[in-house]
């Protein structure tokens, strides 16, 4: 755990911007790229509000809950006295991270004038909530541990490529370095406690589990594209232009091919502990458009 400084948001006129467009999809559409430049930069603005919304409500409302219910010994699995203690420190870590995005959020609000327009909850929350009580009521607190795993473990282009973007905001970019580098411990403490909560299964359990994966890994990675088209309508864009530019950059295959990127290592964990072995799992990934190539890198 480490303490990092308050971020001061400070915007150069003309030279930064909240947000890397080359990470926000809609923004290489042309439609999107002819816009304004004040509406061009208002729509990375907007991404910077969601992304920090997201950051909030997932540290706060779900991965703090699984960290405290392991230092408390309180969600069922048995793991060493050490790894209690460090879940403390997780779940300080996590805190941070939400008060630098509630922080960066009302700095950025204040600097540019631009209010956030945000739905009550991020699409991530609603799809897990979904997935528990559409089958899974009686293992809710496995798919809410087995969601941890995956959000802990996944590898975000946010986190590793704003950083080195000169172009955006400073405060921003050194915030997201703070948390990449805090990532990236959670990203091993969350791998071994896979280990341990696999462990603690059955074989039936463990079947299940690994069914449930690929809803899991839709459920943090799956873009809202309803939000996404009304939100770019806001920007100016009629309603078939936002329509055209979802569809055409938001594709099945954009999307399965950045699920992939970014799940490898989660699946590869996964992997080593045999979850994949059954048919049934390796069709449902299959059906998922998820592929299950966890060969080691050479």
């Amino acid at each position: 755990m480490r303490a990092a400084p308050r971020r001061e948001v400070e915007v150069r006129p003309g030279a930064d911007r909240f947000f890397s467009p080359e990470l926000v999809p809609v923004a290489g559409h042309p439609l999107v790229a002819a816009l304004p430049p004040e509406r061009f930069d208002r729509l990375l603005l907007h991404h910077l509000y969601r992304y920090l919304d997201f950051t909030e409500k997932l540290e706060t409302l779900v991965v703090n809950r699984t960290a405290l219910g392991i230092a408390q010994g309180s969600v069922g699995v048995t793991v060493p006295e050490e790894m209690r203690f460090d879940a403390y420190k997780i779940y300080c870590d996590e805190a941070y991270h939400a008060l630098f995005s509630a922080d960066l959020a009302r700095q950025a609000h204040r600097v540019s004038g631009v209010a956030p327009v945000l739905p009550a909850e991020p699409y991530f929350l609603r799809r897990l909530r979904a997935l528990i009580e559409d089958g899974n009521r009686d293992i809710a607190l496995l798919v809410e541990l087995l969601f941890v795993v995956v959000s802990e473990t996944l590898i975000s282009a946010s986190l590793s490529e704003v950083p080195d973007d000169p172009k955006v905001v400073s405060a921003v970019r050194e915030s997201i370095r703070d948390h990449a580098l805090d990532e990236g411990r959670h990203h091993a403490y969350f791998a071994a406690f896979l280990r341990y909560l696999w462990a603690e299964l059955d074989p039936a359990e463990r079947h299940r589990a690994a069914l449930l994966v690929p809803d899991l890994v839709h459920a943090f990675l799956q873009p809202d594209r309803a939000a996404m088209r009304a939100e770019l309508g806001r920007h100016g864009l009629t309603g078939d232009q936002a329509r055209q530019v979802v569809a055409e950059t938001l594709t099945d295959e954009v999307v399965n091919s950045h699920t992939a990127a970014t799940a490898r290592l989660t699946l590869r964990h996964l992997a080593t502990l045999d979850a994949f072995r059954t048919t049934e799992v390796q069709e449902r990934f299959f059906r998922a458009g998820i592929p299950l190539n966890t060969e080691r890198d050479t």
